[in-house]
């Protein structure tokens, strides 16, 4: 009996969804940063062995957007939440259960999809606060499975995938066996980039940055060349970005193409442009350029 399905991660900025997803895929598919609100579309990676396949689809925080860009990401993450066989809720302990996360409870209360509570980061908590968390959480949804995890030491991330299985229906093998995301090598190369700003700046500039893939070519001898805009909102941020004698953008640059060799097991070229479109969070017609669309 070969069991499928879609499994969607939903939860606040920076809970861990992004994390857990690499964890399971063992990898790095979906970019990670301290920062929130790093994911900004619904990526589906696949899990495939002999007798399943899951569809993980990752999703942008739910928050109260301030942009276009911001209603774009909420919208995607909303969204998910229809017609998939499992919805994971990830929290993390110590934490009131603020307006957030009982927003996103109440946006559940309807729906017929079983609901697994996830608690992550467990390894940053003591035990009696993992324990006031999970029966706190209880008490406010009731919750088809509840399982403590840390994403990042791997902590019960296979009773999890195991639980997932159990609850998703008999079903066929929806993507080929060798395939473990939808997304094409371009997104891909964007997202490590705007990763990799993300954790060289400061952090009045992370979210005003998107990246832009201009050319990807592959040369006879296996180097990739590509070329990339990195688009920011202000003048005075494209000078944090350069850096002092060009040593942040050299520095984005060199983690940027340090990844990218590892991820194509090939030498790559990598050139990076600091550009400046005012408001493009704002900008319904530059957030489809840039592959934001409703």
């Amino acid at each position: 009996m070969f069991k499928s399905g879609y499994v969607t991660i939903i939860g606040r900025p920076n809970v861990g969804k992004s994390t857990l997803m690499n964890r399971i895929l063992g990898e790095k598919l979906s970019i990670v940063s301290n920062k929130p609100q790093t994911t900004r579309n619904n990526i589906q990676t696949i899990l495939t062995s002999k007798e399943h396949q899951i569809i993980f689809v990752d999703t942008p925080g739910i928050h109260k957007p301030k942009h276009k860009l911001g209603e774009y990401m909420v919208n995607s993450a909303k969204n998910s939440m229809k017609e998939v066989d499992i919805i994971v809720f990830i929290t993390n302990p110590g934490e009131e259960l603020g307006r957030g996360d009982r927003f996103i409870l109440e946006s559940l209360k309807d729906t017929k999809t079983p609901v697994f509570l996830v608690l992550n980061k467990i390894d940053e908590a003591t035990k009696e606060n993992v324990a006031e968390c999970l029966a706190k959480y209880s008490q406010e949804f009731n919750f088809k499975e509840i399982v403590p995890i840390s994403a990042l030491r791997g902590k019960n991330v296979d009773v999890l995938v195991d639980l997932m299985v159990q609850n998703l229906p008999e079903g066929p093998m929806y993507y080929p066996e060798d395939m473990i995301t939808d997304v094409q090598e371009r997104f891909i190369v964007s997202e490590i980039v705007r990763e990799k700003a993300l954790r060289t700046l400061r952090d009045e500039v992370p979210h005003g940055i998107a990246v832009d893939v201009l050319q990807m070519k592959q040369a006879e001898n296996g180097t990739y060349h590509i070329e990339v805009d990195l688009i920011c909102e202000k003048d005075s941020h494209k000078g944090i970005i350069i850096g002092k004698n060009g040593q942040s953008l050299k520095k984005i640059g060199e983690t940027a193409r340090y990844e990218l060799e590892r991820m194509f097991d090939s030498k790559v070229n990598i050139k990076i442009w600091v550009k400046v479109r005012k408001e493009w969070r704002d900008n319904q017609n530059l957030l489809r350029e840039l592959g934001y669309k409703k």
